[in-house]
């Protein structure tokens, strides 16, 4: 398994709801405003990426980041320290 956080800048229309509803179906939990972490095997973040980017418009921004270390502060949800 391995930890992905992904983040994205939902411009214009901004409609979240098919980018939340895809994320949930993947397990990612929030843990910044806009940012989620996953874990997930068999994949790369480029897979991910266009994955995800279906469920987001054109002009939309959306980042994934395949995590070796991470480390972070007041966050929603703390993704694993191990996977």
């Amino acid at each position: 398994m391995a930890l992905y956080f992904l983040s994205y800048d939902l411009r214009n229309r901004r409609n979240y709801q098919p980018l939340y509803d895809e994320m949930a179906r993947f397990g990612a939990r929030q843990t910044l405003e806009s940012v989620y972490f996953l874990t997930h095997a068999s994949t790369t973040a480029a897979a991910l990426r266009d994955h995800f980017r279906q469920f987001v418009d054109g002009d939309d921004g959306i980042i994934v980041i395949q995590a070796s270390h991470w480390a972070g502060s007041r966050l929603t949800n703390n993704p694993p320290e191990t996977w």
